[in-house]
Parts: structure tokens; sequence; C-alpha cells
């Protein structure tokens, strides 16, 4: 059996928990050995699948189909590897999972209690990972935060597994923060102190600490934190802000977090850490050669974790370049055609992002009209396809109220309409198009350019399609399906002909992008507009405009 890291969280919500797993994830699979991790959410939906993107951010699929907690996507870009539904568990799935036991009477009559009943089923989640031969190491991150009443079953379960386990196959990393006083000008540990003494308070009594903040952690400060929290001095990390999250592993390096976790869970014999493609990678990221403005189109801007996986992936690909991406977040809902090109004019490129709902579409349209018009590169996701599909009807084709029955349910050309198997439907969770799906990409098109294949596979996560009944319409008019589903025949890509760089997918790009393999459709968009923004110059320079350095 694998051994097993839990990573719990005290003080405050949004620590970080998820990077420093993956970091430590990250450092050990450096090292040589095959580590996965695993997200418990402590709230009762049973997945984020219909949650707003504002209550919790994206919604992170995976291949196997699995709504996901966005944490997922950390995990996957910092590891290069897939995660599964197995990788997400939350309070509502278990409850789910011991009520349908009951119902089938499988308690034999028991009353059924949060213990055992509870805990046991989230035991047998988190071991589930480590029971073949595909792991060494299963890290645990446990969302919330400890002394929330919704986290004490989880929390329950650790203590348990503690007791249960061999002392060197289970132990526990506890993020905390120890906050600067400006008024005093000082480091205070009291929280630290009193996040870890509810969780030991619980009977889970963590091996090392980590503790974010903003200043340095003198060796005073460290030598309190493990007097009063009862461990080690070399078990206190210190955990700076980092102007990148990708930063993190290297700094946990420097703090010798994963050699202390190889001594407590006696592992010997592993390597040298091999970090150099990550370094490479930071080189890039850190010493860019050109920049770019790009204009991403959506209506959740207000919080970024709602376009986390994008803005992560533009990261990979402004990194590939060496190009600096400078994301300029532009509100669909208050684009108008009075406005547009006061808005966009100083952009390099045009991305208009996923979404659901009729909030901010007559923008999202408008701003693909523009990017069209004025030969601007421009990407569409998901819903972002869409638009491009319903601005070319209107203003290309002449369908003046041509629109998708999810905004219009009789417009009188739904170019875009439920697929056939979502019209009986009446559950929401889980029932959209989820997954993985094969794409076949047609041969001397702008696809094919930038996969190199003519087969792919991408992640979906949708109901409305491009409706085939207008196909030949739009490749008549220019706009071409270059690539479908090989069984269906859906419209996967749509691309403009006689354009710079013009394409729409109906799958997630995104959601496979990683630090050691950026998304190629990203990569060669961020190539794209270096070349508008390096077009406009030299049309400036022409003008007898002066350019400023």
């Amino acid at each position: 059996m694998a051994k097993f890291i839990f990573v719990t969280g005290g003080v405050t919500s949004s620590l970080g928990k998820g990077i420093i797993a993956a970091s430590l994830a990250k450092l050990l699979q450096s090292r040589g050995l095959k580590v996965t991790i695993q997200k418990f959410d402590p709230y009762l939906n049973v997945d984020p699948g219909t949650l707003n993107p504002y209550e919790h951010g994206e919604c992170f699929v995976t291949d196997d189909g699995a709504e996901t907690d966005l944490d997922l996507g950390h995990y996957e870009r910092f590891l290069n590897l897939p995660t599964s539904q197995a990788n997400n568990v939350t309070t509502g799935r278990i409850y789910q999972t011991v009520i349908n036991r009951e119902r089938e009477g499988e308690y034999l009559g028991k009353t059924v209690q949060v213990v055992p009943h509870i805990t046991d089923e989230i035991k047998r989640r988190m071991l589930l990972l480590g029971e073949s031969d595909n792991y060494d190491i299963v890290i645990t991150e446990l969302g919330g935060t400890v002394g929330d009443i919704e986290s004490l079953p989880f929390v329950e379960a650790v203590r348990q597994l503690q007791w249960e386990l061999p002392e060197e196959d289970c132990m526990v990393v506890h993020l905390t923060l120890i906050p600067y006083l400006k008024a005093a000008k000082e480091l205070k540990t009291k929280p630290t102190q009193h996040s870890v003494r509810m969780l030991s308070q619980e009977g889970v009594h963590p091996d090392v600490i980590v503790c974010r903040t903003e200043h340095p952690l003198s060796d005073e400060i460290r030598r309190k934190v493990a007097l009063f929290c009862n461990v080690k001095p070399n078990a206190v990390i210190e955990a700076l802000d980092a102007s990148t999250i990708y930063e993190v592993p290297l700094k946990m390096l420097q703090e010798g977090l994963d050699v202390i976790v190889l001594k407590q869970l006696q592992i010997n014999g592993y390597a040298a850490p091999e970090l150099t493609k990550w370094r490479g990678f930071l080189d890039k990221l850190n010493y860019p050669k050109s920049r770019v403005k790009i204009g991403l189109i959506g209506k959740y801007i207000e919080l970024q974790d709602a376009y986390k996986s994008i803005l992560e992936s533009f990261i990979h690909a402004g990194a590939m370049n060496q190009c600096k991406v400078q994301i300029v977040n532009v509100h669909s809902e208050f684009l108008t055609n009075e406005n547009i090109a006061d808005k966009l004019r100083d952009l390099d490129g045009l991305l208009v992002a996923p979404g659901f709902g009729n909030r901010g579409v007559e923008g999202k349209i408008i701003a693909v009209k523009y990017a069209r018009e004025n030969k601007m590169p421009f990407f569409g996701i998901c819903l972002g396809m869409q638009m491009a599909v319903i601005e070319f009807a209107r203003n290309v084709l002449g369908w003046q109220n041509a629109h998708s029955t999810e905004m219009d349910a009789i417009t009188p050309y739904p170019v875009i309409a439920l697929m056939e198997e979502q019209k009986k439907v009446k559950k929401k969770g889980g029932t959209m198009r989820l997954g993985a799906y094969p794409c076949e990409i047609a041969p001397n098109t702008l696809a094919h350019k930038i996969y190199e294949s003519e087969l792919i596979s991408e992640r979906h996560r949708h109901r409305w399609e491009f409706n085939n009944n207008y196909l030949n319409d739009f490749e008549h008019a220019g706009l071409l399906a270059s690539g479908r589903n090989p069984d269906s025949k859906l419209v996967e890509i749509v691309e403009l002909k006689g354009h710079p760089y013009f394409i729409g997918v109906q799958y997630h790009p995104e959601l496979k992008s990683t630090v050691e393999n950026p998304h190629p459709l990203f990569v060669n968009f961020v190539k794209a507009a270096g070349e508008f923004a390096e077009l406009k110059i030299k049309i400036k320079i022409s003008q007898g405009e002066t350019i400023p350095s």
C-alpha cells in the first residue's frame, strides 16, 4: 500500500493548500516517486457542477467526465498527469453513498451515524487510490479550515487513520497563517498556535507546519512555533508570498519540505530532484522578450478563479513564446456597438470565454464582430465558439435573428441548438456532455497546422451544439468546420477563411494545458497576437507616429 500525506488548513481559507500540496507532490515526483493528489471538499453539493462560478470558481473537468474542484487543475498542471473522479470527493457524495446503502439494507437495521458510517466511507475513499501499485504516495488535501463544523468528519477520519496505519505510512502537513501587524511591526504566531491547538483537540497532531507569511520567519519565530505547536524546528516551513505559484515548489525545495517528508515516511534511496524543465519554464516566464495584451471577454471577471485554467494556460503559452501575456478583463455585459472600439483597439488578441445563460452574450457577439472585421487574432472557447457562429450568421449570412436556443427558444435560425439526447434531461447535475471525446481534424486547415495531427482528444462540458442543418451555408460563406467528432459528426472546431487567426472550439482546451505541455491552441494564439502587435507597430511607424520604447 502507498504512504499517505494529509494537508489541512487553519486560521483562514484561501491560504493555498492546493498549491502547497501540488508543490510537495512535484518535489516528490522529481525524485522518482509515483505521486497523486486528491481533494476532499466539505460542502454538501455532490460535485461543483451546479455551482455558480462566483461561489466556487471554475468547475474543472477530468477525462472521465467528473466535474471537480479547481484545485485538480493545479494538480494536473504541476504533475503533468491526468486526474479522475476518484481524485475529488465531497461531503455530498459521501452522504449520498451512505444513504443509498442504508436504503438498500446494507447496514442490517443498525442506526446510521457520522461515526462510524460516514467516517468509514471517508476513510475508504481516502485509501482507495493507494490500494494499487500505481502510486508510492497519495497526498490528500482537506478543503475548508480546521474548526469548521462541516470539516469535522474529515478530520475525525484522519485521526482514525493516524491510529490505524503504521506511523511511517501516514503524516499530516498543516498550513497556517502568521500575520504581520503593521502597527506593531512584528509577526504574530498566536493564530497559528490556536489553529494547531484546535486540530490537536480533534486528535490530529501535525508533523509539519507550513506558515504562510508576508515577511521572512526569524529563527526565534520558528523556535516559538515549534515549541508551542510541538514540532521540531526544522518542521516549521516558511511559505513566503511568491510572484507566481510556479515558484512555490522551488521555495519548498529550499525549505527542505520534501526531505522532511521522506524522512518521516522512512523512504530511503530516493534520487536527487530533477527540475531542469521546471527551472527552464521559470526562466522563460521571468525573463520575457516581448509583451502582448489579450482581452478576456467574460461575465465572471470579478472573480479570477472563474477563469483559472484559462489564465494559467496563458502563463504556459507565454513562457513557451518567451512573451509576457497581459490579460485585460473586459466585462461582456457592458460592451456596446458605441464603446467597442474604445474598449478593444489597444488589444493584440481576443479570447471570448465560456459560460452559460443569456447575460452578457450580446456583448460577446459584438466583440467577435470587432475581431473578425479588424483581423484581430480571435479565440473562442465553448460559448465563445458559439458566439462566433451566431455573429457570422447575423452579420455575414444576413440572418438577423439567428441565435442559440439556450437564449432564444423561438429563434427562426437556431444555429446553436440543444443536442437530441439533452432534450429529455431534467436533472442538471452531471448530465452535460462531459469528459474527453475524440475529434477529427481536416487537413490543410489552421487547426491541423496547430495540432499537427488528424485525430485529437479534448474535454467537453456543454449541452448546446452547432446545428449541422446549417453547416453548408456556413462553409460556403467561409466559416469552416475544421474539426468534427468522428462518431456523431458534431462540429468541434470552426475557423474563418481569409483571417490571420480566427478559431473557435466547442471543447475546453485550457483543461489540458500544463507547465511541461502548454496547449498548442494557446501557444499559437499568443504567437499570433505577437505578430499582430508587431504589425500594428509597423503601421504606426509608416504613418509617422512615435513608438514609445
